[in-house]
């Protein structure tokens, strides 16, 4: 069946709309009951300890069934700022600090802060940070890493045996001090605002620091979220793995939050208003980070005052290709995962994907084996360049990404993959989450992400400070020989990357290929991000595909069926491991149905109709009006908005 027409304009007859619907049938209302009896079952995973507690889907209210050939709303469209992220109320904040004439940083930082307190099964103080930001003034794009290291004192033998106790001697343990590396949020706010921030940060963390003490609102699909948290950690606890629950027991789940409730926190209200007031070193070299010593002493945990103070973050250089001739895309480049994103991209442009359709086999097929592909270098080579001595410029080196893809056929799945011959012999010689952006009316630009990592964290709650630690140190490997092997003061491997676009399709302005020199320059487009693990940098072609290729607006590119592909190589497997064998597994959403039987002719293990399917947020600058245009998540709580 050829895939359906993408829009359905405004003025679309009703027998039209009836009809792309009957082909992807709503399902009948349920009762609660019903919804939870319809779950499919929680398996374990090998690295996630026991199974959480079943819980039913939220009890007020349903998802819509995503993946519909119609956009399920329209987008935001904002003469003076906008911001996008996963809870209103963070959205409102941003606003808000942008009406009293704060910059985009400023916003982006307040709505942060917000969504520690609203989302903490994503997000907060105890994790950490990456941002790109546009700069009008400068006229220039900056990155920032604001990841965190592993303990001075904590070695390998001391990882090993964790995982010999706890897991199956390969994996690190998802709870408990070991996997817990200094979240770097907190500097990295103090960063972004030292550069670009006008507000002062007590004002910033005011309407946080507030909420906190008088509750903040607890929406429907956060509040299921949260409600897998204490099944994970109370088990974890008992087996020894965590080392202490009292402290994450009385904070969030004495009892966890339902939809619609009110959640205070006003352990955490002191804890920013500190901040607010001490500023960067009151949390990194203050009482705080001596509270924080303290508490993993009392535990038997690993970091310690010195860890907390040598923390520092890093500006660096966003990496860009481009796309099309169109787009410029840009990233940050390891430890985090975005250049996969920009080599999928790269060798996606052998083939005319339009003429293909969205949702086609095999449109699915080349992006499928594009991600295959550059999930193999990902798996080896994606790791802290201070330990791996590879230059991320290696990864889109020129030519390089198009010779891989030379290797993909869409009529049919690799039987395996391999990295790149360059990547191998690099890093051999060197032996969940949320994204929010915002802009502001001077055109500054700010796509921001930060993450907890696995659930809330690690389950580790400091005396008094009203935030979990994150657990991300279980994304080093333990392979000796492996780039991203855990070692002391080193960071880990990071799923979680923000994204940028630049376009050249200006008014006035036509792009000349046959004389570059006099083409259009690439101007600031688009500020994005897709959270959600691996799919993250699948995700980001996705939405770049949807919007370049497809035609598709900002809120429909969001809005379109996804697909996520599961198999292969991680940067937390042995070197020895021949993971790379087999074709994986491609979950789609229900929108792409119609390609699963093909899918599975081609060689691929098939699920339908699931998906991980992250949580998005763009903002984009309509060049003909100046206007903002934003967009959001429609499977999650939050929303888009601007003034």
């Amino acid at each position: 069946m050829k895939p359906m027409t993408r829009r359905l304009g405004a003025s679309c007859a009703l027998a039209l709309i009836l009809s792309a619907c009957a082909q992807t049938p709503a399902p009948a209302p349920q009762t609660a009951p019903e919804r939870a009896a319809a779950l499919p079952s929680v398996a374990p995973q090998p690295d996630a300890g026991p199974a959480p507690v079943q819980v039913a889907w939220p009890m007020t209210g349903q998802r819509p069934e995503s993946g519909h050939p119609i956009a399920t709303r329209s987008p935001v469209v904002a003469p003076n700022g906008a911001a996008a992220t996963a809870h209103p109320l963070a959205t409102q904040t941003a606003l808000d600090v942008l009406k009293k004439g704060g910059t985009a940083v400023d916003a982006a930082i307040a709505a942060n802060a917000m969504l520690g307190l609203v989302e903490p099964t994503g997000n907060g103080i105890g994790g950490d940070l990456f941002a790109i930001v546009w700069d009008p003034k400068t006229q220039k794009l900056y990155g920032y890493n604001g990841s965190g290291r592993s303990a001075m004192d904590a070695t390998l033998a001391d990882a090993q045996a964790k995982a010999d106790e706890f897991r199956d001697g390969k994996s690190l343990p998802s709870y408990g001090a070991i996997s817990v590396t200094v979240p770097g949020a907190v500097d990295g706010w103090f960063a972004l605002h030292g550069k670009f921030g006008k507000l002062p940060m007590s004002d910033i963390l005011a309407p946080t620091v507030d909420y906190a003490r008088n509750g903040a609102p607890i929406p429907e699909m956060i509040a299921w979220y949260w409600s897998r948290g204490e099944g994970r950690f109370g088990p974890a606890y008992e087996r020894g793995e965590l080392e202490e629950y009292a402290n994450a027991k009385k904070t969030y789940f004495s009892p966890p939050p339902v939809a619609g409730t009110l959640f205070r926190n006003p352990d955490l209200a002191k804890t920013l208003e500190t901040i607010g007031r001490k500023g960067r070193n009151g949390f990194y070299k203050g009482i705080m980070a001596k509270d924080m010593a303290a508490y993993f002493s009392r535990i038997g945990g690993f970091l310690d005052y010195d860890d907390f103070a040598a923390h520092t973050g890093e500006w660096t250089e966003p990496l860009c290709v481009e796309y099309r001739g169109q787009v410029k895309v840009c990233e940050l480049g390891p430890n985090t995962q975005g250049v996969a994103a920009l080599q999928m991209l790269e060798m996606l442009e052998r083939f005319d994907l339009k003429e293909m359709g969205f949702g086609s086999p095999d449109t699915l097929t080349a992006m499928l084996e594009a991600k295959r592909l550059a999930f193999a270098d990902r798996a080896l080579g994606y790791s802290d360049p201070e330990f791996s001595g590879i230059d991320p410029n290696v990864f889109i080196a020129p030519g390089y990404n198009a010779k891989r893809a030379q290797a993909i056929d869409v009529s049919k799945a690799m039987p395996e993959v391999a990295p790149g011959t360059e990547i191998t012999d690099a890093a051999l010689r060197e032996g969940d989450t949320t994204y929010l952006t915002v802009a502001d009316k001077n055109g500054m630009m700010v796509s921001l992400i930060q993450s907890n990592y696995r659930g809330m964290g690690s389950g580790l709650v400091a005396d008094g400070m009203g935030f979990m630690f994150q657990d991300r140190g279980e994304l080093f490997s333990l392979d000796p020989n492996h780039p991203n092997v855990f070692a002391p003061g080193k960071r880990p491997f990071h799923t979680i990357i923000p994204a940028f676009a630049f376009r050249k399709d200006m008014p006035g302005c036509q792009v000349r290929a046959t004389a570059p020199e006099l083409a259009c320059p690439y101007e600031p487009w688009l500020s994005f991000g897709l959270m959600g693990g691996a799919m993250q940098p699948q995700g980001h072609v996705q939405i770049i595909t949807n919007l370049v290729d497809f035609g598709m607006g900002l809120q429909e590119a969001g809005d379109a069926a996804r697909w996520e592909h599961d198999g292969g190589c991680e940067p937390t497997n042995n070197l020895s491991d021949g993971c790379n064998v087999g074709a994986g597994k491609v979950m789609l959403e229900r929108g792409l149905a119609g390609a699963a039987e093909d899918l599975r002719a081609r060689g691929y293990e098939v699920a339908c109709c699931e998906a991980n399917y992250g949580g998005y947020q763009a903002i984009m600058r309509d060049f003909n009006s100046g206007a903002w245009i934003a967009a959001t998540e429609m499977r999650k709580d939050g929303n888009a908005d601007g003034y």
